[in-house]
C-alpha cells in the first residue's frame, strides 16, 4: 500500500534541482544540478526490466526471506542484490530499493556531478558539499529533530532505513527506524532490514547494534524505538529541532 512520503517536504537547500519519477513500485525523488526526468525514466526502465524478467523465471528470488544464490550470467542488479543480502543474511528483495537507487544514481553521474536519489527512505548520495539528511522515525518524538551530517569525503554513500512501524516494506521487527550507512546502497538496504528485524522493543537496541557490527561493509547505524536511540560507527548526528 502506498504511503505518503511527507518527509520529502523537509528539503531546504536550493542549490540542486528536485524532481520525482515514478515507474510502478519505484518512486524516486532526485536532486541533481539540472532536471533529468527523461534520463531518469530511461534508467529506471533499464534497471527494472532485467530484474522483472529475472523474477518471472525465478519466483524464489522475490519470495524468499533468506539469501538466494544466482547464476553468474544473472543481470547486474540481481547479482548486486544477491551479494548484499547474502552478507546481511536476509532475502533478496530486502535490497531492491537500495539497489535501484544506487544503479540509477551511478548512471545519473554521467549527466550531473552531484546527485541524491531517494527511493522510499533509501538514499544514494554523491555531492561536493556537506549535506544534512533528516531522520524520519514515524511517530517517535525524535522524528524531524535529528539529522545525519554527510561530508563530501565520505561519498558516494548509501543511507538506508528499515522500519517496522512505517511504510509497506516487510520488517520482522518493530523499530521506528533502523538506519544504515554503507558504501554500497544495496548492502545498506539489506543490512537495515537485518538490523531492524532484531528490534522488538527499546531493550533490543543494544542487540541490534551487536548485529550491525557483524555485517561487513556497514559504516554506521542509527536505531530508534519510541524515544530511545542507539548509535554505532563512523557517523555524525546533529540536533536540528
Amino acid at each position: 500500500m502506498y504511503q505518503p512520503r511527507t518527509y520529502r517536504h523537509w528539503i531546504k537547500d536550493t542549490d540542486l534541482v528536485s524532481f520525482e519519477v515514478v515507474v510502478k513500485e519505484t518512486d524516486l525523488q532526485i536532486r541533481a544540478q539540472r532536471d533529468l526526468k527523461a534520463e531518469t525514466l530511461d534508467l529506471i526502465i533499464k534497471h527494472r526490466t532485467p530484474l522483472e524478467e529475472y523474477i518471472q523465471s525465478h519466483p524464489l528470488f522475490i519470495s524468499s526471506l533468506e539469501p538466494v544464490p544466482v547464476e553468474r550470467d544473472a543481470p547486474d542488479i540481481v547479482k548486486n542484490m544477491a551479494q548484499a543480502t547474502r552478507i546481511a543474511g536476509v532475502g533478496p528483495m530486502a535490497a531492491v530499493a537500495g539497489a535501484i537507487a544506487e544503479a540509477v544514481g551511478k548512471d545519473l553521474l554521467t549527466y550531473t556531478p552531484e546527485v541524491i536519489v531517494e527511493n522510499g527512505g533509501d538514499i544514494f548520495i554523491k555531492t561536493s558539499r556537506t549535506r544534512l539528511i533528516g531522520i524520519y522515525a514515524g511517530s517517535s518524538s525524535l522524528t524531524g529533530k535529528l539529522a545525519l551530517k554527510i561530508a563530501p569525503e565520505t561519498i558516494p554513500l548509501g543511507i538506508c532505513t528499515s522500519s517496522g512501524t512505517v511504510g509497506p516494506s516487510l520488517s520482522l521487527g518493530a523499530a521506528d527506524a533502523a538506519i544504515v550507512l554503507s558504501r554500497s546502497t544495496a548492502l545498506a538496504d539489506a543490512a537495515a532490514t537485518a538490523i531492524g528485524n532484531v528490534v522488538k522493543g527499546g531493550g533490543d537496541i543494544a542487540l541490534a547494534i551487536e548485529r550491525a557490527q557483524t555485517i561487513k561493509g556497514v559504516i554506521g547505524v542509527v536505531i530508534i524505538k519510541c524515544e530511545e536511540i542507539g548509535l554505532w560507527g563512523d557517523i555524525e548526528i546533529l540536533n536540528v529541532d
